[in-house]
Formats: structure tokens, sequence, C-alpha cells
């Protein structure tokens, strides 16, 4: 369930990142906010964090933000490197808990970015989740 869960959070985000203007990574909703790639970011950092505790070796990392072609591969990436590591088996802590911190975190993140880009003017299409082939 939790690389089905990877694999719903990788297609919700593309969908998410697909055709967005080049400006909208550094739309910032309000003096407070994180911009679009300050998001994607943190969301790599979480991927990688759930991969050192996959590994048995907690650690975390605040990235500062790539450009946003290279976030956007930076997150790929990550995401890749978790599912093939809980593909290998045998992690080094519980799944559950992988679910609660890092991955509902990203996926909290994802529908950040969608909501992002309607305030930004360039909604996301809909889509009926329950049908995608994930």
């Amino acid at each position: 369930m939790l690389r089905h869960t990877l694999a719903t959070l990788a297609y919700r985000l593309e969908k998410a990142l697909r055709d967005a203007p080049s400006e909208f990574a550094t739309f910032r909703a309000s003096e407070s906010s994180r911009t679009p790639v300050e998001i994607l970011a943190h969301m790599g950092d979480l991927m990688d964090w759930a991969l050192s505790h996959a590994n048995g070796a907690e650690r975390w990392n605040d990235s500062a933000p790539l450009a946003w072609s290279a976030e956007v591969e930076r997150f790929r990436a990550a995401l890749r490197a978790f599912d093939d590591r809980l593909a290998a088996g045998g992690i080094s802590c519980d799944e559950n808990r992988l679910f609660q911190g890092p991955v509902a975190d990203a996926l909290t993140h994802t529908g950040q970015i969608a909501f992002l880009r309607r305030m930004y003017g360039s909604p996301v299409p809909p889509k009926n989740y329950f049908k995608a082939e994930i």
C-alpha cells in the first residue's frame, strides 16, 4: 500500500506540475507563504528523509531550492530512490510512520501546489482520481 501511495503521489504531483507557466515557480500567495519551488524542494527533502529512515540512518536536510526544472527532477529522483528502497524490502523502520510523516506531508504539499496553480490563474484540469490508472 505504501508503494501505491508513492505512485499516487507521483501521479497527482505530475498532474499539478504539467503545463505550469514558468513564472509559477516563484509565485508567492502572501509575504509569509512558500513559493511552489520552495514547496517542491521541501518535498524532495521529505523523500530523502523517508529514504534515510528506511535505511536506518535518519537524516534531515533543508535544501535551498534549485531552478524549477532541476527541482522537479530532484523530486522525481528522490521519490524513485525511496520507492526502489521499499521494493527491495527489509526497511529499517515502521512503514506506518513513513506514511504518517513524510509521505502524508508530501501529499499535503501536492495539494498546496495545485491550489497555488488556481490562485495563480492556471488551474489544474479536473480529474477523477478513482478512475486513474496508477
